[in-house]
């Protein structure tokens, strides 16, 4: 009798307990619900948004002494989404100029946007500078590329986005685009005067990175 009560009491022991079996049932839950996520992404397969420059106006851009750039310039940029599923939420984007990697403007907001499916967003924004301090390496190198006539500038672009697949919306990725413009000072076949600006037909694709 002793012996039937021992066995009896070790197989109860043995025996998976209640947490574990909801603990085990959770987790399996879990483990489908993200198979299935990423089972929708990778069949979907998003692909991040194309940007291009399209024009550049510059209604001011002098290099003052001792080392002071002023500038005030508009860009036009056209961004597309090439997802036939999948829209996109710019949550919040700053763009300003820079010249050889130094930010010579001030960064300006763009006005959060929702892209559907293939859409395509076109955005104007102001880029101001007033008198900003640059290095006096920056400022003889300015001043030689104005005097070659062609100058590079780059605008950049930074901020979040978020996808959205039917009513599910992902969580913020971070966004940064590069676009380089060329101005040519001498080469006047692709501008046109304005006033007292002048603005440049670009047409130059951006680079483009979306991660984590």
């Amino acid at each position: 009798m002793t012996e039937k009560k021992d066995c009896g009491h070790h197989e109860k022991e043995g025996g998976p307990s209640l947490g574990r079996l909801i603990f085990a049932a959770l987790l399996a839950f879990i483990i489908i619900i993200l198979f299935i996520i990423f089972l929708v992404w990778a069949i979907l397969r998003p692909t991040k948004p194309r940007f291009l420059l399209q024009d550049a106006t510059i209604y001011a851009f002098n290099v003052t002494p001792p080392n002071f750039l002023t500038s005030n310039i508009q860009v036009t940029i056209s961004t597309r989404n090439p997802n036939g599923r999948i829209g996109i939420f710019y949550e919040k984007l700053d763009i300003y100029a820079s010249y050889r990697n130094q930010q010579v403007t001030l960064a300006t907001e763009i006005p959060r946007t929702y892209q559907g499916h293939k859409d395509i967003a076109i955005w104007s924004p102001f880029l101001y500078g007033n008198s900003v301090p640059i290095s006096p390496y920056f400022a003889g190198s300015l001043s030689q590329d104005q005097s070659a006539g062609l100058i590079l500038l780059s605008v950049k672009i930074y901020g979040k986005v978020k996808w959205k697949v039917g009513t599910w919306v992902s969580g913020k990725y971070r966004i940064n685009v590069n676009c380089p413009a060329y101005i040519s000072f001498s080469d006047r076949s692709k501008s046109v005067v304005i006033g007292s600006a002048i603005k440049y037909q670009i047409v130059q694709s951006c680079s483009v990175d979306v991660s984590n």
